[in-house]
């Protein structure tokens, strides 16, 4: 991930975190595992990003609606061949 991104305030990275949460959500579903859906452009990008993001906040900002564990959940689901 390019660091510019972690350089945002917190409002910018939480909103593209929930941005690629909601597309790790349509690739799973109607998106048919396609990663021109995902923002990131790939699954191993796209998961590496969120946690990266995901990371960058405080212990006490961390987003409720997203948790550690639902990443790693993502990159399973995700990285199933």
């Amino acid at each position: 991930m390019e660091q510019r991104l972690l350089e945002h305030d917190d409002t910018f990275r939480y909103q593209l975190l929930d941005r690629l949460r909601i597309d790790c959500n349509y690739y799973l579903g109607y998106g048919n595992q396609n990663p021109h859906y995902l923002w990131a452009g790939s699954v191993e990008e796209q998961i590496n990003t969120m946690k990266e993001l995901w990371e960058s906040f405080p212990a006490d900002s961390k987003p409720e609606w997203l948790t550690w564990e639902q990443i790693l959940e993502y990159e399973r689901d995700m990285c199933v061949e």
